[in-house]
C-alpha cells in the first residue's frame, strides 16, 4: 500500500535518497530506486521534487549542512579560541571535513561533486553561509579590517585548494597538511 502524500514529508526522501545513494551510487540511483525504499510510487517523489537534479540538489544541500555547516557552526561559538586562532580553526576544521568526507563517504561526496558542478545556486549558499560565519568571526573577534566579508571571502577562496572538491585528488599528497598550514601562516601575516 502506498504511503499517502501528507505522509510522505521531503525530510523522508532525502534520507531516504542518502541512503539509495550510498548503496548504489550517483550514476545507478535513479528517482524509482529512492520511491522503492519509500514503498511509494516515483509520482509521489515527484510531488515533492520536479527532476533527480533537483533531489540531487536536496539531498547535497542537507549533507551540506548537516555535515559541514554544523560543525562549523560550533567552532564559531568556541571560546577557547581568540582572534585568528579562530580563524585558523575554522578553516583547518573545513578542510579536515571535506578531507575526511572524501576519504570516508565517497558516495555522498561523489555526489556533493557532481552538484557543485551543475547547480550553482546550492554552492553559492554555502559558500555564503561560510563567508557568513567567517566575517562574524572577523567582526567579533576586531581582526583588523575595514571589509570583514570581503576578507573573509578572500580567505575562503585563498584556501579553497584544502577544500574544494576538484582538488580531492590532491589531498592524499602526504604534504597537504603542511601546505596548509604555510598557506595559514602567510594569510595569518597579511592579516596581522
Amino acid at each position: 500500500m502506498e504511503k499517502t502524500l501528507d505522509v510522505l514529508t521531503k525530510e523522508q526522501i532525502l534520507v531516504a535518497t542518502e541512503d539509495t545513494l550510498r548503496r548504489f551510487g550517483v550514476a545507478k540511483t535513479s528517482v524509482t530506486d529512492v520511491a522503492k525504499v519509500l514503498g511509494v510510487s516515483h509520482g509521489s517523489i515527484y510531488r515533492h521534487f520536479n527532476s533527480k537534479a533537483e533531489l540531487l540538489e536536496g539531498v547535497t544541500a542537507k549533507w551540506l549542512n548537516d555535515k559541514i555547516i554544523a560543525p562549523l557552526s560550533e567552532v564559531c561559538h568556541d571560546s577557547s579560541l581568540k582572534s585568528t586562532s579562530l580563524l585558523k580553526q575554522y578553516i583547518q576544521t573545513l578542510v579536515e571535513l571535506k578531507h575526511d568526507y572524501a576519504r570516508d563517504d565517497e558516495e555522498m561526496f561523489q555526489m556533493y561533486t557532481r552538484v557543485t558542478e551543475q547547480a550553482a545556486d546550492v554552492v553559492e549558499q554555502h559558500i555564503d553561509h561560510i563567508v557568513k560565519q567567517l566575517a562574524d568571526i572577523i567582526t567579533r573577534e576586531g581582526i583588523a579590517s575595514d571589509h570583514p566579508v570581503q576578507l573573509a571571502r578572500t580567505l575562503f577562496y585563498a584556501t579553497a585548494r584544502f577544500h574544494h572538491p576538484a582538488h580531492a585528488y590532491e589531498w592524499k599528497n602526504p604534504l597537504i597538511d603542511q601546505e596548509f598550514l604555510n598557506v595559514w601562516t602567510l594569510l595569518e601575516h597579511g592579516i596581522s
